[in-house]
């Protein structure tokens, strides 16, 4: 029956899910190739079987999975109508409540995807600006499927070359590498787009030392808080790292899994996407039909009521250091801390996997996430909700020392005789 589905999946659908980190070539081979439903910080099988989960829809599923509040509040606007002909008071809401939220913010435009918003952000950036460079690092991994971005990486196919050559690549966190782009291509940079931390947040005020570059070189200055906001601080990782963007973009956790995403900013820039300023040359920015639909919106208000009531980024924070204090002592235990390890900031931790040489291996990675997979536990990577309380804290540590075990076996005796996987492979490679 495993083979049946993922047959089907691939005969119909290309890459066999609808986003590419979904795919079987980022999961070990036991993992279950489709799911019927989740349930918490747990996700089913269609035969039954229950896994804990660290994916939680690809970090978009910050509460839990089916959380009855947010299901009520989607399904109250669905009975509204969910798309209306002209605006919506439900859309007006939210419009008020993500700009009272995010201090940079003075306008909004809602869309479904991140790269929906990402994309329009480059685009508001050249209008408003009238150049046509766009300055991201090169160490963050994605920040749109469209052309400006995909571009820049092995994965140029289908991608103009002309495309390609207009997104510039610096060093996150030396800011000589930026300031050496700026000299390269005087007056002609547009925006600087970067996430505020991944696994590596700023150093000497990198973000403040971006910000101050973009100001003296008439570049607009944009964090994309697709992952960081509302996991690092209520108010986006902008407020924790004090800093104030010309534009920000934001998705992932604002709905609890429901497709809402969101380009923010001054109203400045923001407002030359609008029909207001008389005689002014226009900008076609965001224009999509299900942009404000009403059900995800109200999942997305109700969503922040919930982060807001029930303190949830405090316990992000407050889980992710058990889990990396538990899952590090684990791997101290057995003498393998310098081959696996957590790392980065505890409300958003990512796992290191390293071979015998001392080397970031894939090999390793799979083979931890495949007998994670054997102990019912799902870790592609690690995504916490409100869902993961102590018994998920216990049952990952449990099951994280039978993994380790097996690990550490295979770092003395070779990997051939563990691994019962093909090896997980990079999304951005330039051949299957």
């Amino acid at each position: 029956m495993k083979n049946s589905y993922s047959t089907q999946l691939h005969n119909l659908i290309p890459g066999g899910a609808h986003t590419y980190s979904r795919g079987d070539d980022q999961f070990p081979s036991n993992a279950p190739p489709i799911l019927e439903r989740g349930e918490g910080a747990y996700v089913y099988s269609p035969d039954g079987k229950k896994y804990l989960d660290y994916g939680m829809g690809l970090r978009s599923v910050n509460i839990g999975y089916g959380n009855k509040e947010i299901a009520d509040a989607c399904y109250e606007e669905i009975l509204k109508g969910n798309n209306l002909t002209r605006a919506s008071l439900t859309e007006l809401k939210a419009a008020e409540l993500f700009v009272n939220m995010i201090p940079s913010v003075d306008m909004v435009k809602f869309a479904k995807h991140g790269s929906t918003v990402t994309s329009a952000a480059v685009k508001l950036a050249r209008g408003y600006t009238s150049k046509k460079y766009i300055a991201i690092p090169a160490e963050h991994p994605f920040f749109s499927y469209d052309d400006w971005f995909i571009g820049s990486t092995v994965m140029q196919r289908g991608v103009p070359p002309e495309m390609s050559s207009l997104t510039l690549k610096f060093r996150y966190n030396d800011i000589a590498s930026l300031e050496l782009l700026f000299d390269q291509y005087p007056g002609q940079i547009a925006a600087v787009m970067l996430e505020p931390a991944t696994t590596v947040g700023p150093v000497n005020n990198f973000l403040h030392q971006v910000k101050k570059l973009c100001q003296s070189n008439g570049a607009v200055f944009i964090l994309d808080e697709m992952i960081t906001g509302f996991r690092w601080h209520l108010h986006g990782a902008q407020t924790y790292f004090d800093v104030e963007p010309d534009l920000c973009t934001f998705g992932k956790a604002m709905a609890n899994g429901f497709a809402v995403a969101a380009l923010g900013g001054k109203r400045e820039i923001m407002k030359i996407g609008g029909i207001l300023e008389p005689e002014a040359e226009r900008i076609f920015l965001t224009s999509t039909t299900h942009g404000a639909e009403m059900s995800a919106l109200g999942a997305f208000i109700k969503t922040m009521e919930i982060l807001d009531r029930e303190n949830v980024v405090d316990h992000f924070w407050e889980y992710g250091n058990k889990l990396m204090k538990g899952m590090n002592g684990i791997a101290a235990d057995l003498g393998i801390q310098d081959y696996f390890y957590l790392e980065g900031y505890p409300c958003s931790p990512n796992y290191i996997t390293k071979n015998k040489d001392g080397v970031i291996s894939l090999p390793m990675r799979t083979l931890f996430a495949q007998e994670m997979i054997n102990n019912e536990i799902m870790m592609p990577y690690i995504a916490i909700s409100y869902a993961h309380g102590e018994t998920e804290l216990d049952l990952t540590l449990s099951s994280t020392r039978k993994s380790l075990e097996i690990y550490k076996k295979a770092l003395e005796n070779g990997i051939e005789g563990y691994l019962k996987s093909p090896v997980i492979k990079p999304v951005f490679r330039k051949f299957n």
